[in-house]
């Protein structure tokens, strides 16, 4: 039973990272964010609620593997930029160590759909890592790593309309790379890929 007011723990914290609103709603940097609900769906979460500067659901995954890890989703509020001023404190509340939370986010240096585990690691200079990195004080939390692929230009103004710009790729392909990266997620959470 959750108090009111209170969070209850979970094993894992999945965080989407991506931007609020209509704006961004369709573009590769929020590719987090679809990963996000469809791991909520998947998993039956039910309907995030505001809270920790951001929209968060929780729950226990069915089993196997026993016993059943209970898991929170947090796709933060506070746009890319200030992601860890939500994650950080909702990770604080939850009681999560550092090494259960995982961060699932758009990488531009990798190919389109080319879907990259791993445990900490540099920050590639994504803004939204920056942010989770300050907000837990610490780089060592897994991340899922979606490739959107590198416009041939190091342009600023071009890679910034590539990342916040509409998908190039159809709804059906960018949805078959979302299902995937909820695979590697999954995989993660219930043991079967060690980072």
């Amino acid at each position: 039973m959750r108090l009111p007011g209170r969070a209850t723990p979970v094993d894992w914290l999945i965080v989407g990272l991506g931007n609020p609103g209509t704006r961004y709603a369709r573009t590769p940097h929020n590719v987090g964010f679809l990963v996000a609900e469809r791991l909520i769906e998947r998993w039956d979460l039910g309907r995030p609620r505001k809270t920790f500067a951001g929209l968060y659901a929780d729950g226990r995954l069915p089993p196997p593997p026993y016993p059943a890890p209970r898991v929170g989703v947090l796709m933060p509020q506070t746009y890319m930029n200030e992601s860890g001023r939500s994650a950080g404190p909702a990770r604080g509340a939850l009681k999560v160590d550092l090494d259960h939370v995982i961060a699932v986010h758009d990488e531009l240096d990798l190919a389109f759909g080319d879907i990259r585990t791993r445990l900490g690691g540099g920050l590639a200079g994504h803004n939204g890592l920056k942010s989770l990195k300050a907000g837990f004080g610490s780089p060592d939390f897994a991340r899922v790593r979606i490739g959107i692929g590198r416009p041939d230009s190091t342009d600023p103004e071009i890679v910034s309309a590539h990342v916040l710009g509409r998908w190039r790729q159809s709804d059906a392909e960018v949805a078959e790379v979302v299902d995937r990266a909820a695979d590697a997620v999954q995989r993660i959470v219930d043991g079967r890929e060690a980072l």
